[in-house]
Parts: structure tokens; C-alpha cells; sequence
């Protein structure tokens, strides 16, 4: 029951919407599981760049500020989904509608089988820190890249390619070797001036380094956690 409450909660900002002006907003209200009431605040925005963004605060289920995502919004309705690691399988994502008319959103949350309706009320401007964004990566340092480094007494082999994409942030393949082969989920690559940062937060890795024109290569470290390890990326090849 309680992934099924966790779910219901990603359908609570799903909403139709007339226009950002429409969707955009604080709406606080109840998620309506059979036998259970649930309060709930959520908050959606769109920045500059039309990009929305979004949150939910649950104090009966101890969530506060729980990213959403799958945001789309058009001139009939909005779809929301719960961001990775709340639901314990991507089948069991929830996916939701729901429809604004005036200061009121009411929708369905479906999850692994299951629904429940919501209303809620908006009561103010959004209050949603805007998560950063990809961005492009300087083509020197387009390609791919290798290195290796020691974790636990067992050596890891870590391979990075680096991608630019017309009118489009930058992406990467993140890929550790170690025991078993792992292929890191990326969802964020920044760089600035010679600092380049990829970030797994599904899976809580991370790697920061600065790339040196003279040497060739980018000097940095792998993050796991607390955990800090140096890594020195060199070209593949």
C-alpha cells in the first residue's frame, strides 16, 4: 500500500492546463486511496527555456520536495510521472491526468493496476528550485575516454563517450567495469570552461574532472556517495 500511495502522489500535479500561466502555480489538496485521505502540496514551474519542473510534499508519507518528472503540458491536458527510485520497478512508474478549470485540478493517478482521484486547489506562486540542464561540451573533448581506478581492493575500468548533438544538450555513455559491467543512467553533463561534471543521481556516481589541453587528458575524480576517488580519463585507442 504504501508504494501505491507513493505512486498516487506523482499523479497529484498532472493537470490540464490552458497555457503555462494555467498550470504553473503552489496546489495544495488530498489524494483519495480507498480507506485513506492523503494531504499533499505540489508545485509546478516552467522556466525560461519552457522546460517545466516539479514537486510534491507528502508530510503523512515523509516526502518533501520529491522531484517529478515526465512533465508535458498542451493545451489539454498535463502527464506527470514520480521520479526514478519511488516506485520499485520502472513497470510500476506511475503515469497521470488530470484537468485545471480556474483555480481547481482534479485528475487520476494509474499505477501497476490500480487508480485514485485528487483534488487540489491553487493557493499561490510555485515555490520549486529549477534543477540545472545539460549543456554542450567543447569538441576537443568529444568522443570516447578511458581509465581506471581502485575501489574496495578490486580494480574498475571506467569508459566515457562524449557526445554533441545539434540544438541539443550534450550526452554521455557511462559504462564501469568492475565484477560485473555496469551502464550508468546519465542525466546531467555541465561543463565549465574546463570542468566537466557527469552525473548518475539514479545511482549515485559521479565523476568531476578538468580537462588539460597540454597532457591530453581529463584529471579528475569518481564520486560514489561520500566517497572520492581519482580517476585520470585518457583517449581511447
Amino acid at each position: 500500500m504504501r508504494w501505491l500511495l507513493l505512486a498516487a502522489l506523482c499523479g497529484v500535479p498532472a493537470a490540464m492546463c490552458n497555457g503555462a500561466e494555467v498550470a504553473s502555480g503552489c496546489w495544495q489538496g488530498t489524494i483519495e486511496i480507498p480507506g485513506n485521505s492523503i494531504d499533499v502540496i505540489v508545485d509546478l514551474v516552467q522556466d525560461s527555456s519552457a522546460i517545466w519542473s516539479g514537486s510534491v510534499i507528502a508530510p503523512a508519507l515523509e516526502l518533501k520536495g520529491a522531484p517529478l518528472s515526465e512533465i508535458a503540458v498542451d493545451a489539454a491536458s498535463v502527464t506527470f510521472a514520480l521520479q526514478r527510485g519511488f516506485a520499485r520497478t520502472a513497470d510500476e512508474k506511475a503515469q497521470f491526468t488530470a484537468r485545471v478549470e480556474g483555480d481547481a485540478m482534479t485528475g487520476t493517478f494509474r499505477q501497476a493496476g490500480h487508480s485514485a482521484p485528487f483534488a487540489l486547489r491553487k493557493t499561490g506562486p510555485a515555490l520549486v528550485e529549477l534543477p540545472p540542464h545539460s549543456t554542450a561540451i567543447a569538441r576537443e573533448i568529444e568522443g570516447q575516454w578511458t581509465g581506471d581506478y581502485e575501489f574496495g581492493g578490486s580494480p574498475r575500468h571506467v569508459t566515457i563517450t562524449l557526445s554533441n548533438h545539434a540544438d541539443a544538450p550534450a550526452t554521455a555513455e557511462f559504462v564501469v567495469v568492475g565484477k560485473r559491467t555496469t551502464n550508468l543512467p546519465v542525466d546531467l553533463i555541465t561543463q565549465d570552461e574546463g570542468l566537466l561534471r557527469i552525473e548518475s543521481s539514479e545511482i549515485g556516481i559521479n565523476f568531476e574532472g578538468h580537462y588539460r589541453k597540454e597532457s591530453g587528458d581529463i584529471k579528475g575524480v569518481f564520486e560514489q556517495g561520500s566517497i572520492e576517488l581519482p580517476l585520470t580519463l585518457r583517449r581511447a585507442g
